[in-house]
């Protein structure tokens, strides 16, 4: 059953692209042809957050924690080395790195380098989760990890905006943020927990690996889908009509999404980290929160300004993006740990619980 269920995946995976390419056309051809429809879904916003985008991404981030055991979660905790490397790349080295990039390539636009500027000060919390899922990365350490970024956003996002964008009074959108914390993390982690529990308890283990997550591992596919068409039918007119400046503010985004790669993936591997560990550093460290750089730039620059259609160019191009990063990583992941003899080693010389108690004889 197990080996059934892992070629339906396989399948999936070969196709997925075809799906994305074809929901983000859909998205775009709805944006030109029906500007009025995707409007209209823009304008469907709770506490700054967009509704539809809100209840896809729910229904994302609830497939990826469901099968996350509690003691999963507890192991993850006691690795602080992969958390405290994602703090460092989102908030000690993408800021620096996305504010010479965006001065260096948008030279003459201040407004179109803040709204660079800020879309890198954002570590994504939601739509990462899924990515991991689909990498093979370590659910429970991306969780984690997440959940630590977006706490420290609430902290370090307006300072770290203020300073490199040399302005002051840059707005917290605390409502936003606590919205995404309680959608994205909270609600679909307690959801999961529960509903794990109860119906492993009724319905056995083996049902809910084969049957349950098989089925909402389906709609988070779903939801998937239908983000891409409501994001891309937002500015679908705007990308179709202006695809020099798309491209052109897409440079600062590419670099910046190179770079961090090559410095997260670089340094885990480097470090002999697994490769679920590998990848989850890299995926959190390399994507950004799309909602708060927009809401942010709004209010300081006005809906219509460069700024705000900089920071929404970001997430349009983050789903490729993404998407690459996945397969190169389910390529590569056969070069993680780079030195497995020394992991297989360590692991043999684990204490077992006698030795813990009494010690080595």
């Amino acid at each position: 059953m197990a080996q059934k269920k892992i070629a339906k995946l396989g399948v999936f995976e070969k196709y997925l692209t075809l799906w994305i390419a074809i929901c983000i056309v859909v998205g775009l051809l709805i944006g030109r042809f029906l500007p009025s429809f995707g409007q209209y879904l823009d304008s469907l916003k709770f506490a700054q957050l967009s509704i539809p985008i809100g209840i896809c991404l729910f229904f994302m981030m609830y497939p990826t924690v469901v099968g996350i055991a509690l003691s999963d979660v507890k192991k993850a905790v006691r690795k602080p080395k992969p958390m405290l490397f994602t703090i460092i790349a989102n908030w000690v080295i993408t800021p620096p790195l996305m504010t010479l990039y965006a001065n260096l390539i948008l030279q003459g636009n201040p407004q179109y380098i803040a709204g660079v500027i800020l879309l890198g000060m954002s570590p994504c919390t939601a739509m990462v989760m899924w990515w991991i899922m689909l990498a093979k990365g370590d659910l429970a350490q991306g969780l984690v990890n997440t959940a630590i970024n977006a706490l420290l956003m609430l902290i370090l996002y307006a300072p770290q905006s203020a300073f490199y964008l040399g302005v002051s009074g840059i707005p917290v959108p605390w409502d936003l943020i606590a919205m995404s914390v309680i959608i994205f993390i909270a609600l679909p982690v307690s959801l999961g927990a529960v509903s794990r529990k109860l119906l492993i308890d009724r319905k056995g283990k083996e049902w809910f690996d084969y049957s349950y997550l098989e089925l909402v591992r389906k709609i988070s596919i779903i939801a998937l889908l239908l983000t891409l068409i409501v994001m891309f039918s937002f500015q679908g007119e705007i990308i179709l009509n202006n695809p020099l400046l798309v491209a052109y503010l897409a440079v600062p985004n590419l670099l910046i999404y190179a770079t961090m790669i090559a410095i997260t993936y670089g340094i885990s591997w480097l470090s002999n980290w697994d490769y679920a560990t590998s990848i989850d550093t890299t995926l959190i460290g390399s994507s950004s929160h799309f909602e708060v750089a927009i809401a942010v730039a709004t209010t300081l620059y006005g809906l219509n300004s460069g700024a705000a259609l900089a920071t929404v160019i970001g997430p349009l191009m983050e789903v490729p993006l993404m998407l690459s990063l996945v397969r190169l990583g389910l390529r590569t992941r056969h070069l993680f740990p780079r030195n497995k003899r020394k992991v297989k080693t360590q692991e043999k010389r684990k204490p077992n619980e006698r030795e813990r108690k009494f010690g080595r004889t």
